[in-house]
């Protein structure tokens, strides 16, 4: 009985899990805008059938003549075959031990250029083959553009965040479509001191030409657009963004928000762009949208590893767009919208915000690249599971060779339940907080917080010296250790999560909040739990109810 009571309680938690979403988001932050010199991009993977759990892919020599079997990322179908090259480097998550760290989101784009027969590297695979080929961000660059036009391009159009422990770049590509095999892409280099983002509109409107040290493009990106009467100018003024995917309302105000969202953050000057983020755009020659807002900006201040963590957590708190004030939120103020996100109510159609913090999400990171550490402890893979507003990044270092069992793959999935999975523990905390958030949020993010800045200080104080002494005398003695130090937090993380839903069950249960006394919950002086609280609803939804059904409700007969 206990056992089929815990299962409908879990059915009843995650009942909203069930359609695919292509939607994820991306931020790109320079050496120079970091506060300790790292470079650091963040990606989170938003998907409602990704399953949130740790790639490995170990190092290896191959042998003459291997083939590697392409599958697609999102669907595991089987594309195709392509050779295997000599040597393959290791990749815990989408984290290389180069440092090298490789996101994505997609943007769609024209439908016309989403397939072209007999193209077998999809975004995915792209991503995890070029991350164990490439020892820099540019070799990974170079990587994108020679698998695409060797072998085709079989994804919608895509953005790509691209870094090594020195230089970040955005990259976004698109597809040609039926007739020709390959792709058209711009790469930038994000310039030092600045920071970027992309959340599945591509950012990228003109580009230098003549630079190659800053940016690099197929050498057909503008005359393949030429060839199909999507643009007549000159070179100079031809916009990448607004011609293979131009945008739209909802590509502003569903995507572009969310980078909007953090740059006004870290920039004080981002104001007059809401508007812009809102969805109201201004239209120009070719329908090229000219209030757009930068493709990077320089934050106001210096951000630290933590600061970045807390970028991902956001509700357009503070905006026109915040997701705590309509009532929509609910009575415990809930910033968050259960799909679809558009609907329609006599004839008018209205969307549900697309924020940073979603439910949706499979996995997230922060990789962080270290220029002054050896390789393979100068990356830290911060890894996490599920909604960012209220999981915990995990340090996993690049050079690890073992992946804890709580974020192993095929510990559980999406349709089977694991109560050792990192996944389906922060689930099981996420969604019975979502029942009463304003109150259970007080509890999470203090532990959330403490446990982060505990991690940071962890590896930057202790961690990262003595695995450097190592690593000068012994490396492969360095490797045991940061693999031992990032297997045995990451458990430990999850421990302190299954910890927190147990005693959040307990304090929160059938819509009362039971009382703390030192620590404990309180008693009589004979063991028994004393009345807790029932603070019930706020006055301003006892307000809404009364307008809807006061005439029901009333108490008559005084």
């Amino acid at each position: 009985m206990r056992k089929s009571i815990f299962s409908l309680l879990l059915i009843l938690l995650i009942a909203g899990f069930s359609y695919r979403s292509s939607a994820c988001t991306n931020f790109i932050i320079t050496k120079g805008a970091s506060a300790d010199g790292s470079v650091m991009i963040t990606y989170s993977a938003d998907s409602h059938v990704l399953y949130g759990e740790l790639y490995y892919r170990p190092a290896r020599d191959w042998p003459a003549g291997s083939m590697l079997d392409v599958i697609e990322w999102d669907t595991g179908k089987p594309m195709g075959k392509i050779p295997q090259v000599k040597h393959t480097y290791s990749v815990i998550g989408n984290m290389n031990e180069h440092q090298v760290s490789i996101g994505e989101t997609t943007f769609g784009g024209r439908e016309e250029l989403f397939t072209q027969k007999g193209a077998i590297i999809d975004y995915g695979s792209m991503m995890y083959i070029s991350l164990q080929r490439s020892k820099t961000a540019r070799e990974a660059i170079k990587n994108f553009g020679e698998l695409t036009e060797k072998y085709g391009y079989a994804s919608e159009g895509e953005s790509f965040s691209i870094s090594d422990a020195n230089e970040a770049w955005i990259l976004e590509m698109i597809g040609k479509g039926e007739g020709q095999l390959g792709s058209v892409w711009v790469a930038r280099r994000i310039p030092d001191g600045y920071i970027c983002g992309h959340a599945n509109q591509p950012r990228i409107t003109t580009f230098p030409l003549n630079d190659p040290e800053n940016c690099i493009y197929a050498k057909d990106v503008i005359s393949f657009a030429r060839s199909k009467g999507w643009f007549d100018g000159k070179d100079e003024e031809f916009s990448f963004s607004d011609t293979y995917a131009p945008v739209t309302f909802s590509g502003a105000r569903a995507c572009e928000a969310r980078v909007w969202a953090m740059f006004n953050r870290v920039n004080s000057s981002m104001g007059q762009y809401e508007d812009y983020a809102m969805g109201y755009l201004v239209k120009g020659k070719w329908g090229y949208t000219t209030n757009r807002m930068p493709l990077w900006v320089k934050p106001d201040k210096k951000v630290t590893v933590h600061d970045v963590m807390n970028l991902m957590r956001d509700h357009f708190e503070g905006t026109k767009m915040d997701m705590n004030n309509d009532i929509g939120a609910g009575p415990f103020r809930a910033p968050y919208r259960w799909r679809p996100m558009t609907w329609k109510i006599d004839s008018v159609d209205y969307i549900c915000e697309r924020a940073t913090s979603t439910q949706q999400t499979g996995f997230v990171f922060v990789a962080q690249s270290r220029n002054w550490l050896p390789d393979p402890i100068g990356g830290i893979f911060w890894f996490g599971v599920d909604d960012t507003y209220t999981m915990v990044f995990s340090p996993m270092y690049c050079g690890m060779t073992k992946v804890p069992e709580a974020y192993k793959v095929g510990n559980g999935d999406m349709l089977h339940y694991s109560p050792t999975s990192a996944f389906w523990t922060f689930n099981l905390v996420t969604n019975w907080a979502y029942t009463k958030y304003d109150y259970m949020i007080k509890d999470i993010q203090p532990l959330q917080q403490g446990m982060e800045n505990k991690y940071i200080e962890q590896t930057t104080t202790g961690i990262d010296k003595k695995a450097t002494e190592l690593y000068k005398k012994d490396k492969q003695a360095a490797i045991r250790y940061i693999t031992d130090y990032s297997v045995k937090t990451g458990q430990a993380t999850v421990k302190r999560w299954q910890e927190l839903f147990q005693y959040l069950v307990v304090k929160y249960m059938d819509g009362n909040v039971k009382k703390e006394k030192d620590g404990k919950f309180e008693t009589n002086p004979y063991g028994v739990p004393v009345m807790p609280s029932q603070p019930g609803y706020p006055d301003w939804w006892l307000k809404e109810i009364v307008k809807q059904h006061g005439d029901v409700i009333k108490q008559t007969g005084k």
